[in-house]
């Protein structure tokens, strides 16, 4: 499990294009499966009162559906990223297929939205060498992480380990909005602030952490 919740220097050391850790000392959180009629709304709210700025990785078909919720990511002030558009693997997909994928959801974006997305995450994390290829051609990044909080099992202690043990002053955390967090996303978002807090680190934005 360790290699998946904190990918060691080894695999980081094959990506180099990859982004897995802030730029900038300070850490960043992100949201995957953006949006999510359930539990978007509670994460903004949450988000505003705590007066912190993520990048919510989307969806281009949920994003498709819920066209309002990605309206008040934006307006709230938050980054959006490229997630796939149904999130299936891209781990066994070609030059072409990785290409007409991330241009798919770009292009949603853009139409409903008028924004040029700059960031991109493959859906579990699954990717080769090629996406790296595709995505500089694209002039977008690749982002991973250094904490996956494992928040979609719905085990708080489970998240309390993971981030107990791995929260660095540097973390890229992934977070999730879909229906498997609903119950427990605001007390994983709490426990997440409250160890940053205890260990003297900051949490950062996304324009800082990426740049």
């Amino acid at each position: 499990m360790n290699w998946y919740v904190s990918p060691p220097g080894f695999i980081r050391g094959l990506f180099k294009e990859t982004v897995w850790e802030s730029k900038s000392n300070k850490i960043l959180l992100t949201f995957d499966d953006s949006p999510t009629e359930e539990v978007t709304e509670r994460i903004l709210e949450k988000l505003s009162q705590t007066n912190l700025k993520v990048v919510f990785f989307c969806s281009g078909e949920k994003s498709e559906r819920e066209p309002d919720l990605v309206n008040q990511i934006i307006k709230a002030g938050h980054t959006i990223g490229n997630h796939g558009y149904n999130h299936k693997s891209l781990l066994f997909s070609g030059k072409p297929e990785l290409t007409e994928e991330i241009k798919k959801v770009n292009k949603i974006f853009k139409n409903s939205h008028d924004i040029d997305i700059r960031y991109f995450r493959p859906p579990y994390g699954r990717f080769t060498f090629s996406l790296e290829t595709v995505l500089k051609n694209e002039n977008m990044i690749n982002i991973l992480w250094s904490l996956l909080t494992l928040d979609y099992k719905n085990n708080l202690n489970l998240v309390k380990f993971t981030v107990g043990k791995y929260l660095n002053s540097n973390s890229i955390v992934v977070l999730h909005d879909n229906i498997k967090t609903n119950k427990i996303i605001n007390q994983v978002i709490d426990m997440i602030l409250a160890e940053a807090e205890k260990r003297g680190f900051e949490i950062g934005e996304p324009k800082e952490c990426l740049s």
